[in-house]
This record gives C-alpha cells, sequence and structure tokens, in this order.
C-alpha cells in the first residue's frame, strides 16, 4: 500500500519507515523540508504542502509531534489541518501514535495528545489511536539529565513501562493492513518497573557510581505517576527489557 509517514525524521519515523518498507509497502517520508530518499515535502504547523504531501495516501501513520516547541499549533492544529487535507476517496487507515495515560496524566504535553486523538475520533477517518509507552533511549535521556554529581534523584513510586522503538515499528507496520480499530489500542513494553528499578539498572550499567535516590514529589501528574497511569491496562507487549537495551 502507499503509506505516508509523518514524522519520519524523529526517533520513531527513522525506524519505522525501513519496517514498512521491509513489509513490502510504498512509503513517503513527509517532513517540513521533504529531504533524503521517499521524503516529501509538508508542514503541520502551517498546512504548506500537506494536500500534495498526502494526496494519494492509502495509509497515514502519523508520528510527528513537537514537545518542546509550539505543542498545540503542531499536535492539535496539525492533526486538524492533516485531517482536512487527506484524500478521503484513498484513504482505508489512519494510526496516531499517542501515549499510555494521556487521559490521565495532567501534563500539558499530554494533554495536547489527548485532544488531537480527539480530532481524529470526531473527523469521520478509519482511524486507530496507538498508545504507547516511554522509548528505553528517552528514558536514557531522562536519567541523564536528572543526575547531580554523585547523586541521580528519582521520583519515588513512580510506574513505568518503558519499550524499544523497533519494537514500536515493527507493532505498528502490523497495524497498517489491519482494520481501523475505531479508538484505542496500547503497546508497551515487557515489564512495569519503578523509576528507582530503572535508574539503579542504568547506573549499574553505565558503571558512573550514582548514588539513586527516590525522592517524594508532591502534586497530581506525581499521583498520577504512582497510581500507574503511564502503564497499558491491555494490549500487546513488545519483548526487549529496559536492562537489555542497556546491555545493548
Amino acid at each position: 500500500m502507499d503509506v505516508l509517514v509523518t514524522g519520519a525524521t524523529g526517533r520513531l519515523g527513522q525506524r519505522l519507515a525501513p519496517a514498512l518498507e521491509g513489509a513490502g509497502h510504498v512509503v513517503r517520508r513527509m517532513s517540513r523540508r521533504g529531504a533524503g530518499p521517499g521524503g516529501v515535502r509538508g508542514d503541520l504547523a502551517t498546512g504548506r504542502d500537506l494536500r500534495e504531501a498526502l494526496s494519494g495516501a492509502e495509509v497515514v501513520v502519523h508520528a510527528a509531534s513537537d514537545p518542546r516547541g509550539d505543542t498545540w499549533e503542531v499536535d492539535v492544529a496539525g492533526t486538524r489541518r492533516l485531517v482536512q487535507a487527506v484524500d478521503r476517496d484513498r484513504l482505508r487507515h489512519l494510526l496516531y501514535v499517542s501515549i499510555v495515560g494521556v487521559d490521565r496524566i495532567p501534563y500539558g504535553y499530554y494533554r495536547a495528545k489527548y485532544a488531537a486523538e480527539q480530532v481524529l475520533l470526531a473527523s469521520g477517518v478509519p482511524v486507530t489511536l496507538v498508545r504507547v509507552t516511554q522509548f528505553h533511549d528517552f528514558v536514557d535521556e531522562l536519567l541523564s539529565t536528572a543526575r547531580r554529581g554523585p547523586v541521580l534523584p528519582v521520583p519515588m513510586g513512580w510506574r513505568v513501562q518503558p519499550v524499544d522503538v523497533g519494537e514500536v515499528a515493527e507493532h505498528l507496520t502490523g497495524l497498517v493492513a489491519a482494520p481501523p480499530a475505531g479508538g484505542v489500542v496500547e503497546f508497551g513494553g515487557p515489564q512495569e518497573l519503578s523509576a528507582a528499578e530503572l535508574a539503579r539498572a542504568w547506573v549499574a550499567v553505565h558503571g558512573n557510581g550514582a548514588h539513586v535516590v527516590s525522592t517524594p514529589v508532591p502534586g497530581r501528574l506525581s499521583t498520577a505517576f504512582r497510581d500507574g497511569a503511564a502503564v497499558p491496562s491491555g494490549g500487546a507487549r513488545g519483548r526487549r527489557t529496559y536492562e537489555e537495551h542497556l546491555r545493548a
């Protein structure tokens, strides 16, 4: 099938496009610049070139996001522009990559992802909302940033279930040809872990001698993570553990 991937230059998009091609699909990689093999230009923040990029697409995997910039303009308004630009006579399936817990965790970026889900559900297009857990290498970045000299503070009691980004790409590839779910499906890693367990595994493998300190964090966001809002309640699971990721 003719598949368009938004966010093709991102962490997931770079793994997803080759996986789709390996499954026999014709893949177009959409980004603002449209560079590289199979690249097409389309800007979710402005709507520029979207209709041309989406022309003829049978499947759209919407993986674009802007967590550090103008999130609402790209993730919410951009998703609305995407829906308006799709060729509805050709489109069979639109898969949106979201995050487990966007409906329960009071965090601005998550609220934007949840609002984008609502745009898609109201659009009338054949859709599957694929909520995934945090990627292993994203967890690495968070832990590296959190370290303060010999101390690595982590939120006490936070529960997560990180997943391998390559396995997310494989899972999405399998969903492309499946019937649209018309709602939410979840995909997470094989193990539920506390933030402290993740940190200790990271310290052990990197051998940097940091001391992991579990720190109480007040507030509704912390309560949601302690209550398991970031842990999938159903759906398929990946196979690669966080420790296996670290050893590799």
